[in-house]
Parts: structure tokens; C-alpha cells; sequence
């Protein structure tokens, strides 16, 4: 890039951004300065180093860094433990760790801990900012543990701290409504009043309330200059593994924020932004840690409200980050005295929204889809009650347990059917699930005929010597075992000692089941299907499903769990030989399908009412907004052959009597229609319907609408079982065509109904 066109990014992007990220840190670093129990000039050399080295020197280009609200209760117990000084030295310490960290190129072992123990890390974080910083909000102090705050809260509430609880009200209220203007505020004055993030006119709202009443309530105390009273930081004293294990603590929890900070940026960054490099990423927040630690300013990390703010600013290069801290650099040389205004109350106002962030409940909706809530809770608990290491060692125990857990999860099912045993065996067979299984094989009779399905993924010698000696002593009483193909080969193979290749073997399927059946290789006799009751088989079915495919489609059905987004209404019968999934190659969440007799859509107006079939359509459209409706008719349909012999049929079924009048326009249609040689009558009309139910979903004029204005596309199909062909209806010509093999042909402009 030449130095013309980077230069006027820089101005036209960079500089605006800067002055929004400028906006959002100075009160959020005042705020997490107040709640550390630090020197509030900490705060704002954190942000100045943050920005101007971090920025400078890491991997991250648009990502900022500068104090940060999931370290303020770490940072807030050293202080309390070894002072400000030796807190500093802490700090500088912790990014000579990260420099080496960096260096060795270890950044992505950070990512080893599971979110699930981050997140919950920073809700309880946000829960101890909350109970803490809600004390200052009444007027009090803060106690040193959030149990005791906790305690000491009822107090407070009946305590009469009028001024600086209006104050803290009135912050929170401009927090929350800022981004709600209302309508006399819209046009150009909200777009600028909206550009403006919210807590700066928070903090200056209650600025000027408590300033202009004259309220006296606490306010922020700076030096007279911002580096006036500096001091080189002093050695903390007290035992050297304690000492260590804080400057490990500030290093990882800083750095593990600071790469997970650095992740999200990357999913939000513009196109052309390069991504991190999250080992220079993480010895650049080391080298700032150092410059902050030996300047007396908190630890940095890289912080997501800011990142999102200079993302969501226009932000291109890493001038903004750069410039962002120069701006902090001039506040606090030049406006000492205004800041010296700000309550001490509206800062905690700040905090406790902060912290109400930090929790951010829809995280565990995600978790709980990965079955990794119970971690967050766990680790949340245990940073409120115990302290930060604390739980965040709870939570990483109780994920390795979990993780083990799910290793070890075995499911071991039995059933008989016509004389003969079916023994499933799901999960991991370790010497752990010996116990379960033998229990299970012992129920199986002696001289029995057994089918063991081992649909396993490891099995450990432990589990395949108890496994080899149970057979070997039912087949010595006169028994039989066959083990499932999938895995009788490498059985064999543990037998023997063959150490060759393995052959890939096809995978099981429920042998007595008639669909499976089809695809059976061997000439091993089986029981017919009759044999089995059909809940035997659905449940059967769903074992299988559990043991294979489960596995395969947790994660897209967990993604999918609380929102669908299918592309296609797919309009069939309900035969059972018409499986949509499976001629379309789609999956889960890819066809939202409404099924009926004879693939019907009643007309609008029709004297037989029926809003089942046009209550989809409506919900696909307007809901889902989808914008392909597919009708799929097949040959040999039952309901065209019952329309075509004049309903006759079933007469005896008066609801399928009253709906087949649906199809009435179908058989005009089909009567008008010259016939097709070599095309039997029900094949012309099964095709003809099709058309005809088409033409149906044009009578809503919604619906038309949106046809003719190109939103909707209308697709008629049609499935010849006996081929298993799919062919597709060209409107131009009436008549449907076989959908090509390959790529090679040319159907995208057949389908529109017009």
C-alpha cells in the first residue's frame, strides 16, 4: 500500500475511530482504577501504555488494550495483600512471562482452557464487581469479600445515602436509554448522539448534576500531575511460591483474556484487516505489562468493549489504537482538573453495568448446547465465594472430569427376539464399563444364539480380554456369538496378533429391521421382519441413531437449537417410499417440509376450509422468510389413484373423502389434458397435480405478489419411484424433464412458476 492511500485511511478511518475508543476507555479506566483499590492515575497510564505499546507493538491490529474488568478482583487482592508498589512489580514481572511465552511461541496452548471456565471466570468477576461497586453507589465502602458485601448490603439499603445514590441512578439510566433515543432525537442529531458510546455522557450527565446542586458527595483524587508522585515499584515480601503464583496468575488470566479478545476481533475485523498473530499479540500486551508495571499503571489485556467500539467506529489499521492512547495521554496532562469532578459513585454506576455485562447470560444458552454449563456455574461459584484462583482451579478440575467422564460413557442395551440375544455396546469399552457389560452378558442364557454389537470407538485390552473370555465360555455351553461385522474384523485381528492393515468394513445396520435389511451383505439367515413388533424396530432404530449418528449431527442440531433457518418449503405426500431428505442430499435444518395426502394446496376461497397446509406456507414466508416453495408429486401415489377411480375407493373414509375433493381441479385438469402415449393415466395425472397444486398457491394474492415481484419461487417436482429419478417441471413447455447427473445440464430457468 503506498503512503498516500494508507494516509488517508488513516484520516478518514483511524482518527474518528480514535476519538470513539478515547470516549469509551477514560471512564471505564477511572471506574476499574476506583474498584482495584489503585491510584486512580493507574487507570489512565494502563490506558495510555495499552494503546500507544500494545498498539504498537502486537498482532492484533485493531484490537485495544488497557485495563481490564475481568482482572479487577486479581488485581484488587494484591493490592489488599502486597500493596500498590509491590502490585506494580507484580505486574511488570507478569509481562516479562508473557514476553517469554510469546516468544517461545506458545500462545495457542492458552486457548487449552475450555470458554466454559473464562466465561464463567468473568461472571463471577461481574457478580463481585456488582456487589462491591453497589456499596459505593449507596455511599458506602466496600467489604473485602463479596460474602461479606453480600452481608453488609441490607444495611446499606435501609443506610439514607440520597445524593449518591441519585447519582448512580442517573448514570445507569443514561446507560441504558442512551441507545434508545426517542423520535424527536432521530435524523442527524442521533446519528451523531449515537456515535457517541454511551458512558461518556453517563459520567458527564451525573458530572454536571452533582456539580451544578452542589451535591457533596466523593469524587476522583488526582495528583497534581500524573506522574508527580511516581515511585519505582518495590519487591513484594512474603513466601516466594506465593509471590510466584501471582505473577503466574496476572500473566495467564491477562494473557488467556487478551487471546480470547483477540479471537472474537478476528470474526468482527473488516475485509483486507489481516488476522492476529497471537504470539506477537501476546509478547506485545508483555512488553506493555512491563512499561505499565514500571510506570505504576494496572495490568493490560485486551479488552472487548474497546476492540468492538473501534471495529464498529470504521477502524482499519492500528493508528487507531495507537492514536486512542496519545488522546488519553493529553486528558490527563491537560484536563486533571475536570476529571477531578467525576463522582465516585457514577464511576461505580459504570462498574455495576460492567459487571452485569461480564455475566452475559446468553453464553450459557451456547454452553449448554456442549453440555458445559455445569463448568460455568461451578467456576462462577467458586471465584464469588472463594477467590478468583480458586475457581477458576474448580472449574478447570471439573472440566478434566467431565472430559474423562465422556471418554469413559458407555451404553450397553440387551433384547431377545425369536429366540435369539442382540447385545448393543455404545461409547468408549474401557476397564471402567467391565462391570456394566458383564453385568449385562450374564443376563444372556447359556446355549443362546447372541448378535454383540460392539459400536465402539476404544476398547482397551482390559475390556477386550473380559469380552474374548465371555465368548470363548458361551460358545464352550453350546452357545453361539456373532460379533457385528463393523468390528469382527480387528476382534479377529486382537485375536490373532495380526498387525497388517485392516480392511474398511461397512457400517452396521439393524439386520432385522426391512429397510436395513436391503443392505445386508452376508448370507447369514435372519429372522424375518415380521418377527419383530414395529416399537421393537422405531426402538431399535433409535439406538442405532444414538450409537451412530448422533454423534455426527449433535453439533449442527445444537447450533440449530434455538433458531432455524431452512432454505426451501418442501410441499410432498405423506407416502412412506417419498423421503425429501434423501432426494435432495439435504440434512437437518436445510428443508422445512410439509407433508399431506396427495401433496395437495387448497385454493383460497375453497368451500372445504382448510388453513393446516396455507398456516405452513404463511410461517415459511413471512416467518422464516424462505424463498423457494417446492411441490414434489410421485408416481403411483395412492391419493391420484383414488381420485382418478371417482373417490369410490374411500368412500368408506369420510376425512380422506372430504380432503381428495381438494384434487378435484386436477382431475378437470387431467380430463382436459391430451393424453401422453406411452404414459399410464395415473403417471399423467400424479404429474398434472403437481402443476395444478402450483397454480393452487397462486389464488392467495400474497402470495402472487411476491412471485411477481421475484421474492418467491415456485418449483414443481416429481419422484418415479421405479427409476428413483427426480424430474423437474419447465412451465414453458408443461411438462416435467429429468434433472442431468453432473452440472452439465441446464435447469435453473424451468422451475419458475410464472
Amino acid at each position: 500500500m503506498t503512503l498516500k492511500p494508507l494516509t488517508a485511511t488513516v484520516v478518514r478511518r483511524d482518527l474518528p475511530a480514535s476519538f470513539v475508543v478515547f470516549l469509551v476507555a477514560v471512564p471505564l479506566s477511572l471506574g476499574i482504577a476506583v474498584a482495584s483499590g489503585a491510584p486512580v492515575a493507574a487507570g489512565l497510564i494502563a490506558a495510555i501504555v495499552g494503546g500507544i505499546a500494545a498498539g504498537a507493538l502486537g498482532g492484533s491490529p485493531l484490537q485495544v488494550s488497557g485495563p481490564a474488568a475481568g482482572l479487577t478482583l486479581l488485581v484488587a487482592s494484591l493490592v489488599q495483600t502486597y500493596g500498590w508498589r509491590a502490585t506494580c512489580t507484580i505486574t511488570l514481572l507478569a509481562g516479562l512471562v508473557q514476553l517469554l511465552l510469546g516468544a517461545g511461541r506458545v500462545a495457542r496452548a492458552a486457548l487449552a482452557v475450555s470458554p466454559a471456565v473464562v466465561y464463567g471466570m468473568l461472571a463471577g468477576i461481574g457478580v463481585v464487581l456488582i456487589l462491591a461497586q453497589i456499596h459505593v453507589v449507596l455511599g458506602g465502602s466496600p467489604q473485602h469479600s463479596a460474602l461479606h458485601n453480600v452481608l453488609e448490603l441490607p444495611g446499606q439499603l435501609v443506610g439514607h445515602h440520597s445524593h449518591a445514590v441519585l447519582i448512580g441512578l442517573l448514570t445507569i439510566a443514561v446507560l441504558v436509554s442512551w441507545g434508545r433515543l426517542p423520535l424527536p432525537w432521530r435524523g442527524t442529531a442521533g446519528a451523531v448522539a449515537r456515535w457517541v458510546p454511551a458512558p461518556l455522557p453517563a459520567v458527564v450527565a451525573a458530572t454536571v448534576t452533582a456539580w451544578a446542586l452542589g451535591w457533596d458527595v466523593p469524587r476522583v483524587e488526582l495528583p497534581d500531575g500524573l506522574f508527580d508522585d511516581w515511585q519505582a515499584p518495590a519487591m513484594p515480601s512474603g513466601s516466594p511460591l506465593a509471590i510466584t503464583g501471582a505473577v503466574v496468575a496476572v500473566a495467564v488470566v491477562a494473557g488467556v483474556e487478551t487471546l480470547l479478545c483477540s479471537l472474537g476481533v478476528d470474526r468482527m475485523r473488516p475485509p483486507g484487516t489481516p488476522r492476529s498473530d497471537l504470539d506477537r499479540e501476546l509478547a506485545g500486551q508483555g512488553a506493555a505489562n512491563v512499561l505499565s508495571g514500571l510506570l505504576g499503571g494496572l495490568p493490560v489485556a485486551g479488552v472487548a468493549v474497546r476492540s468492538t467500539a473501534n471495529i464498529n467506529a470504521g477502524a482499519r489499521t492500528r493508528a487507531a489504537t495507537v492514536m486512542h492512547g496519545a488522546w488519553v495521554l493529553l486528558l490527563a496532562l491537560l484536563c486533571g482538573p475536570v476529571i477531578e469532578l467525576v463522582p465516585l459513585s457514577a464511576l461505580a454506576a459504570l462498574l455495576v453495568a460492567m459487571g452485569y455485562k461480564l455475566i452475559d447470560i446468553a453464553r450459557v444458552r451456547d454452553l449448554r448446547n456442549h453440555r458445559e454449563a455445569p463448568v460455568y456455574f461451578v467456576t462462577l461459584g467458586g471465584v464469588v465465594l472463594l477467590g478468583l484462583g480458586e475457581g477458576v482451579l474448580l472449574g478447570i478440575v471439573l472440566t478434566a472430569w467431565m472430559a474423562l467422564r465422556r471418554l469413559t460413557r458407555l451404553s450397553v442395551s440387551v433384547e431377545e427376539a425369536a429366540g435369539r440375544w442382540h447385545v448393543a455396546v455404545t461409547g468408549s469399552l474401557t476397564f471402567l464399563g467391565v462391570p456394566q457389560l458383564m453385568g449385562v452378558l450374564r443376563q444372556v442364557p447359556a446355549g443362546a444364539s447372541v448378535d454383540l454389537d460392539l459400536n465402539v470407538d476404544f476398547m482397551d485390552h482390559a475390556a477386550f480380554e473380559a469380552v474374548h473370555d465371555w465368548r470363548l465360555s458361551h460358545e464352550r455351553q453350546g452357545g453361539e456369538v456373532d460379533i457385528d461385522e463393523i468390528h469382527e474384523c480387528w476382534y479377529e485381528r486382537a485375536v490373532t496378533g495380526e498387525t497388517s492393515p485392516a480392511r474398511k468394513s461397512p457400517p452396521p445396520g439393524r439386520w432385522w429391521a426391512p429397510w436395513a435389511n436391503r443392505w445386508r451383505r452376508n448370507n447369514r439367515s435372519s429372522p424375518d421382519a415380521s418377527e419383530m413388533s414395529p416399537r421393537s424396530l422405531l426402538l431399535a432404530g433409535v439406538r442405532e441413531y444414538h450409537g451412530q449418528m448422533a454423534p455426527l449431527v449433535r453439533p449442527i442440531l445444537a447450533e440449530l437449537a434455538f433458531q432455524q433457518t431452512p432454505e426451501h418449503l418442501f410441499i410432498t405426500c405423506v407416502d412412506s417410499r417419498v423421503v425429501p431428505n434423501i432426494i435432495t442430499a439435504s440434512g437437518p435444518g436445510d428443508l422445512f417440509i410439509l407433508r399431506n395426502v396427495g401433496n395437495l394446496v387448497p385454493r383460497h376461497g375453497s368451500r372445504l376450509a382448510d388453513d393446516s397446509v396455507m398456516a405452513a406456507v404463511e410461517y415459511a414466508t413471512n416467518v422464516l422468510r424462505i424463498k423457494t416453495i417446492t411441490v414434489c408429486g410421485h408416481s403411483n401415489c395412492g391419493a391420484m389413484a383414488g381420485v382418478l377411480a371417482g373417490g369410490t375407493e374411500v368412500e368408506h373414509l369420510p376425512g380422506l373423502s372430504r380432503w381428495l375433493k381438494h384434487a378435484n381441479h386436477s382431475l378437470a385438469r387431467f380430463v382436459e389434458a391430451e393424453p401422453n402415449d406411452g404414459q399410464s393415466p395415473l403417471s399423467r395425472l400424479c404429474q398434472i397435480n403437481v402443476q395444478q397444486q402450483l397454480d393452487n398457491l397462486l389464488t392467495y394474492p400474497w402470495l402472487r405478489r411476491l412471485v411477481e415481484a421475484g421474492e418467491l419461487e415456485l418449483v414443481g417436482l416429481y419422484l418415479d419411484l421405479e427409476t428413483a429419478k427426480v424430474h423437474i417441471l419447465d412451465r414453458q413447455a408443461s411438462k416435467f424433464v429429468p434433472i442431468p447427473d453432473d452440472a452439465s445440464g441446464d435447469v435453473e430457468n424451468l422451475s419458475t412458476a410464472t
